[in-house]
């Protein structure tokens, strides 16, 4: 093996992969820095996976290094996943377009590479993946004159491995304090001898049939591991990802903002493709600050508060379950534990997580000023299966609550999910279509919410709920048209004439969790007045459990309903809230609603 070409570095990817694939448990179970969150096997499982499913073997090798590096960055997941992806596009950097490569260009590349990794981080730390990788690329620069074989090369680069990672403890003292070694390092470990095992063993068909068996085996697309080591004390609540194309500023002062925002910084690729990690509390302004520098085409943000809890600190057996569309209080939402799943919102190619990276006030705010009118996406199927593998480890059942089948695919995702998981794990998981959206199907999740906490059964929990659903009802007062015809859902036509005439329509759901037209005033003002009307008749004999007040950027509004409503029924509302962006993207700037159920 004198010289690699694109065939051979592909299956060296594919033995490195099939290696740490195999033993990402093990580097899960030894993952405690820089935070004991577990997930370094999965993250670096997920990221090198994700690469296999990517490419395919190319015969240039610059050209397949470029697919791997590129591959690698773009599906980068964790710390460590984001940190070995940079290295690649280091390495990827630092070669010539060439078909082929020997030892001596190869190590060059390796060595130059390092610095792309240091430069990665903001805070970089010895006794981690950083350290092993400087020190495999140092014995390999040092050995380029004297070993011209690629097999032997690797085989020889094995003892600086093994030392590299047994000091890792002597450079951390979390590490040494755990009586482990770096979980980082050691998948750099396991990744090298997995090429080297090919390479004194394995047949190309033996490689290519085991990777994928171990792929399929460990399920690394579809499902998180079943075992999660979240730290009990969280500093910063979100673990954020994210990739910025077309960057606009240099590689440290994007890596000061982040670092203004959290810490466990990483800016991994280029101008042209950036990946970038940190943990931070507060990810909506974090990427508030970000829209100006690129164009955000991907965002991921855990909750690592709310796994802690489930972990070290959960209320109930029953886990609960809604989706963003969901209107309820923060506080709320964290006094009952409840697991939000955002629904995706664009803005052109900009990519956001709604409540998580993009806050209601802040969506409002834009909508009237973009020009590329907001999309909305639902949740996957995926994201649902993560969550559901996640909450069955640690509760006996969960139920999920989602806004309506008609407006979204995030109830069908997480059906789809609930029974997949449910079946491999033989616990219960009900998903429950609200058939409403907004503060109604918050009124719902509270519902359920305070029957978990009152210790009710899970049956008759499920039972009332279909009730519950019935029961609940929201009225939104429209200012403006614009926004549905901008949005599509009312024709230019219709909305001229409604502008021209001043109407404002009152939207509903109906039974089947359709949006309906309630009715229509000469003004917003008018058909509030309409709508408390409606709600004082049909509520003289029946009355009002809770309530909940909304309104898109017009507090002023939800006071008056909440005035009235306070009047009505002698109770304030148990939430007042911004409108979900789901509702507002169509109800436009400047609506108004108020959600009630019946008790």
């Amino acid at each position: 093996m004198r010289e690699i070409d694109g065939r051979w570095l592909y299956y060296m990817f594919l033995a490195g992969t099939r290696k740490v694939v195999a033993n990402q448990e093990r580097l899960n179970r030894i993952n405690v820095f820089p935070v004991k969150d577990g997930d370094t096997g999965a993250n670096m499982a997920s990221t090198l996976g994700a690469v296999v499913a990517s490419v395919r073997p190319e015969r240039p090798y610059k050209q397949m290094l470029d697919r791997i590096a590129e591959a690698a960055l773009i599906n980068a997941r964790g710390n460590s996943g984001i940190i070995f992806a940079q290295f690649l596009f280091g390495v990827s950097s630092e070669t010539t377009n060439r078909s082929s490569v020997s030892v001596e260009p190869f190590s060059a590349s390796v060595k130059n590479a390092v610095r792309y990794v240091y430069r990665a981080v903001a805070n970089p730390v010895e006794g981690t993946l950083l350290t092993i990788v400087r020190a495999w690329a140092d014995f390999i620069d040092a050995k380029r004159h004297r070993v011209d074989d690629f097999g032997q090369l690797f085989i020889d680069s094995k003892a600086i491995l093994e030392k590299t990672l047994a000091e890792t403890p002597l450079q951390l003292d979390v590490l040494a304090k755990a009586n482990v070694v770096d979980a980082g390092a050691n998948a750099f470990f396991y990744f090298i001898e997995g090429i080297i095992e090919c390479i004194r063993k394995d047949s190309i068909r033996h490689l290519v049939k085991s990777t994928a068996d171990t792929l399929a085996q460990k399920n690394i697309n579809d499902e998180m591991p079943t075992e999660s080591h979240v730290p009990q004390e969280v500093a910063f609540r979100f673990c954020t990802e994210a990739v910025i194309r077309d960057v606009s500023l240099d590689h440290s002062r994007l890596s000061d903002i982040l670092m203004a925002h959290g810490d466990s910084v990483v800016v991994a690729g280029a101008a042209k493709a950036s990946r970038v990690h940190v943990h931070t509390s507060h990810p909506d302004r974090l990427f508030d600050r970000l829209q100006d520098v690129g164009t955000i085409t991907f965002q991921k943000a855990d909750d690592m508060l709310r796994q802690s809890q489930v972990i070290y600190d959960r209320k109930w057996k029953i886990a609960l379950v809604t989706d963003s569309a969901c209107d309820l209080s923060p506080s709320l939402i964290d006094d009952y534990q409840i697991h939000m799943l955002p629904i995706n919102i664009y803005f052109g190619d900009n990519h956001y997580l709604d409540k998580i990276t993009m806050r209601p006030e802040q969506f409002y705010r834009r909508i009237d000023k973009s020009g590329n009118y907001p999309k909305t996406a639902q949740v996957n199927e995926i994201a649902f299966k993560h969550l559901y593998t996640f909450l069955t480890e640690h509760y006996d059942a969960v139920i999920a609550v989602h806004l309506t089948a008609k407006f979204s695919g995030t109830y069908f995702s997480s059906c789809k999910a609930a029974e997949t998981i449910s079946r491999a794990r033989g616990i219960p998981i009900h998903v429950i279509d609200s058939k409403n959206v907004s503060g109604a199907l918050g009124l719902i999740v509270l519902r359920i919410a305070k029957a978990i906490e009152k210790g009710a059964a899970l049956d008759a929990i499920v039972d009332q709920a279909s009730r519950w659903v019935d029961d609940t009802r929201i009225l939104v007062s429209v200012s403006t048209l614009k926004f549905m015809v901008r949005g599509g859902r009312v024709s230019p036509l219709k909305g001229l004439l409604a502008n021209l005439l001043n109407l404002n329509p009152i939207v509903s759901m109906d039974a089947d969790g359709n949006s309906m037209v309630f009715g229509k005033a000469f003004s917003q003002k008018a058909n509030m007045k309409k709508v408390m009307a409606h709600i004082d008749r049909i509520g003289r004999n029946r009355p009002i459990w809770n309530y909940i007040t909304m309104h898109a950027n017009n507090r002023s509004a939800a006071d008056w309903y909440a005035r009235q409503m306070t009047a009505l029924t002698a109770k304030p509302p148990v939430a007042e809230v911004n409108i979900s962006p789901v509702v507002g993207a169509s109800a436009g700037l400047g609506a108004a609603s108020v959600a009630f159920m019946f008790d």
